[in-house]
């Protein structure tokens, strides 16, 4: 089961299909993708893009990145929304190389889900709504990307280990963000060796604090985000076959 769509310029874009939820309903395929940054796509991306007849996007990144690097372009019949989650920008690339990405990553992921709640909401809104094909994407498609992508999974039933199977699938896309990094950055130096890294243990452990904390990803959305049983029942009326 290939889960990545080929692009040139985008390294991390996915399809969210096919995943089982433990009611045994399926996940649609081709109704929602995540990807990294939208703003590369031209010449034949573009052409491929537009064929899987996205209707939405969901840019989770900050407005000065869309102002450095680019937005997906418009055309007739897309919705754009930019729902910036994460409240506190960091340098990744820049981390001392002893930072250990696992408890690092979950603390930002904890962070990103207790700052961005107004945003984590209203993105579930927009999936819940008539709104699909849809892509959601931040720059690499792994980070910001994959929280929501936990979120929604977890919302519609999708089992714990198949969520963090689909986190850590982002190692197939590394050794081409890693690149993609030099090559923007010329005269920099890449100190982290855990930039474009996507272990499964970082997805781990973020559930396990917000298991213990809330007693679930259920927990934290109904009680953080204020998420009700109608929204989860539209998330799984939009993605789930019938």
């Amino acid at each position: 089961m290939r889960r990545h769509i080929a692009f040139e310029c985008l390294h991390n874009f996915r399809d969210l299909g096919g995943y089982q939820t433990v009611d045994g309903r399926t996940v649609r395929w081709g109704r929602l993708f995540r990807s990294d940054s939208l703003g590369k796509l031209q010449g034949q991306d573009w052409d491929r893009f537009l064929a899987l007849d996205v209707r939405t996007v969901i840019d989770l990144r900050y407005p000065w990145e869309i102002r450095r690097s680019g937005r997906v372009p418009p055309y007739e019949g897309l919705v754009y929304h930019n729902l910036s989650i994460e409240h506190r920008p960091y340098d990744q690339a820049g981390l001392a190389p002893e930072v250990e990405p696992a408890p690092f990553l979950a603390d930002k992921y904890t962070e990103v889900a207790h700052d961005g709640v107004k945003e984590l909401r209203r993105a579930l809104e927009i999936v819940a709504d008539d709104t699909l094909p849809l892509v959601f994407h931040c720059h690499s498609g792994k980070d910001r990307t994959g929280l929501l992508a936990m979120l929604i999974l977890a919302l519609i039933g999708v089992r714990e280990d198949d969520i963090v199977a689909d986190f850590a699938l982002t190692e197939l896309a590394t050794e081409r963000l890693v690149a993609e990094w030099h090559a923007s950055y010329p005269d920099l130096t890449l100190r982290w060796p855990g930039y474009g890294r996507a272990p499964a243990e970082i997805m781990r452990l973020f559930l396990a604090r917000l298991n213990s904390r809330y007693g679930s990803v259920q927990g934290y959305a109904y009680e953080r985000l204020g998420v009700d049983n109608e929204l989860v029942a539209a998330l799984r009326s939009q993605l789930l076959d019938s």
